[in-house]
């Protein structure tokens, strides 16, 4: 038995703006995938992810028993295939931001849900909230909290627009342009990095007001402009409030960029070589990079592994 891939994703724009209405901007990132699978000789990963499907095939029997009227799954045919050796087969590095989770649960839901909402059908804004809720839940399990955005992603395989946590659509990117100089990449910070941690320290600031008029009015405002200035094809302005954001994040997110990284971040706003931002909840995992002119960033980055993941 080998499921169909799912993919991993990337959020471009929205890491911790979406948790206060912010927008967000997430696409699939095909380099990476996971598939459900089930064969004879378990290597010690597979082993390690049959255990942690059978925690999670409990926690989605407590969400069944507790919210049927969200999801339902075939739970019998779901637990005789844990039981008897199904894994979760992914190149999708843990803790780096790119939703390694994600693409199991959508797996999962793919698989063993019922009555599921289908990527054939029209899919509605009710639809896509609908989706994105069931997402969140089953997530949770991973995270503590989550948006549900990655899940849904790797499910639909397709650009999703944030416009606000209850207004979400289907949305198309400026086309790939592979001669071009300007890119979007992401760097290896070598450290993994865990979502819960991170979500707890931002919940904390939450409570400070300087914090919270700084989120308004800089980080959102920042982020909505970044947002629409992708989707418009406006490279100039983009890259303008790039700048901005990448400010605002070292002055106010520190402790979600690793300490080694704060000297390079700053070298890209000062150079305007590259421009780098948080890829997920930050802590380690990936840093995501905007450059003009992709050369010039590699040579200013040259003792770091860079990973193109779009180009214009």
């Amino acid at each position: 038995m080998k499921g169909p891939l799912f993919y991993s994703k990337i959020l471009l724009f929205g890491e911790y703006g979406i948790i206060r209405d912010s927008k967000g901007l997430s696409i699939p990132y095909n380099f990476y995938n996971g598939a459900l699978k089930r064969d004879g000789n378990l290597s010690i990963d597979a082993v390690s992810s049959n255990a942690s499907l059978k925690r999670f095939v409990s926690y989605l029997e407590n969400l069944q028993s507790e919210q049927s009227q969200l999801v339902t799954f075939d739970l019998t045919n779901l637990k005789n295939d844990v039981e008897t050796g199904m894994y979760f087969d992914s190149s999708i590095p843990q803790g780096y931001g790119v939703g390694s989770s994600g693409a199991l649960v959508a797996a999962i839901y793919d698989k063993y849900a019922q009555n599921k909402i289908t990527v054939l059908e029209n899919l509605t804004r009710e639809k896509l909230l609908q989706l994105k809720n069931i997402f969140s839940q089953m997530e949770s399990f991973f995270h503590g909290k989550s948006s549900g955005l990655d899940p849904l992603n790797s499910y639909l395989s397709i650009p999703i627009l944030i416009n606000s946590k209850d207004n979400i659509e289907a949305t198309g990117i400026p086309t790939q342009s592979l001669d071009g100089k300007g890119a979007v990449f992401l760097l290896d910070s070598g450290i993994v990095g865990e979502t819960a941690p991170m979500v707890n320290i931002f919940m904390e600031n939450l409570k400070d007001k300087g914090f919270r008029a700084m989120l308004k009015n800089q980080f959102v405002k920042h982020t909505d402009a970044c947002v629409e200035n992708f989707l418009g094809g406006d490279m100039k302005s983009l890259f303008t409030n790039t700048k901005k954001l990448s400010k605002v994040v070292l002055n106010n997110f520190k402790p979600m960029i690793p300490e080694q990284f704060h000297g390079i971040w700053q070298k890209g706003i000062d150079t305007n070589d590259y421009y780098l931002k948080l890829c997920g909840s930050g802590g380690g995992g990936y840093i995501l990079g905007f450059t003009e002119d992709l050369e010039k960033a590699k040579a200013s980055l040259k003792d770091y592994k860079l990973e193109v993941v779009y180009q214009f």
